[in-house]
């Protein structure tokens, strides 16, 4: 069962920096981030699909994140872009408003940390989600206001194919939280299906941050 620590916890390890994909896009390489657990593991690994090097993310009532902690400069680079693709966007489980029904197919999310005050730390999660309509914003049921869920796409519309995704992220956190920032503390991905249990597929690739769209 998720806890508080699985909605905002990335931002709160302070380990060793690793490089982020800035500026250009690079191939994703999962030497370039540190796993996290949470109830299990997903199966993160690099597979070869329509002809690309991607990551490849299974789980069975796991979750497990890949997160960079590093200062990620939105005066620069404000922009974040990615794809990602899933087999198992069709609605089901518990109410994603709920804690039981707090498990996405996909997530890349994007965390702000409070420091010291680790109860300041806010995030935000662009997930593909079973049950709300694109564009629906609602607060994470574990960690309240302090994470805000955005969905970017959102059930069986466009399984199985490739969706691409580019975010001001710095207009996003003023929507989502009515704070202007310049700055942030990490990112991560996650593929969990720990609180309400089953299965789940997706892929990711060419996460990057720019300063052009």
């Amino acid at each position: 069962m998720m806890t508080f620590a699985k909605a905002i916890a990335v931002s709160l390890l302070l380990l060793m920096p690793v490089p982020l994909l800035l500026g250009a896009q690079a191939p994703l390489a999962l030497q370039d981030w540190d796993l996290r657990s949470f109830a299990g593991n997903t199966d993160y690994r690099m597979v070869t699909l329509d002809g690309s090097s991607v990551l490849q993310a299974v789980t069975q009532d796991s979750a497990s994140a890949l997160y960079q902690e590093r200062r990620i400069d939105l005066r620069r680079t404000p922009y974040l872009h990615w794809r990602w693709r899933t087999d198992s966007g069709a609605p089901a489980g518990a109410d994603e408003n709920t804690k039981p029904g707090d498990d996405y197919p996909a997530r890349v999310y994007v965390v702000r940390s409070g420091g010291l005050a680790f109860w300041r730390t806010k995030a935000l999660n662009y997930v593909w989600s079973r049950q709300h309509p694109v564009g629906s914003r609602w607060s994470n049921p574990f960690a309240g206001d302090n994470v805000q869920m955005w969905a970017l796409n959102s059930g069986a519309q466009n399984q199985e194919q490739w969706q691409h995704h580019v975010r001001d992220v710095r207009a996003d956190w003023l929507a989502a939280f009515g704070e202007e920032i310049d700055s942030l503390d990490g990112l991560a991905l996650m593929t969990d299906m720990d609180n309400g249990g089953g299965r789940a597929r997706s892929w990711y690739a060419d996460i990057h941050f720019s300063a052009q769209r």
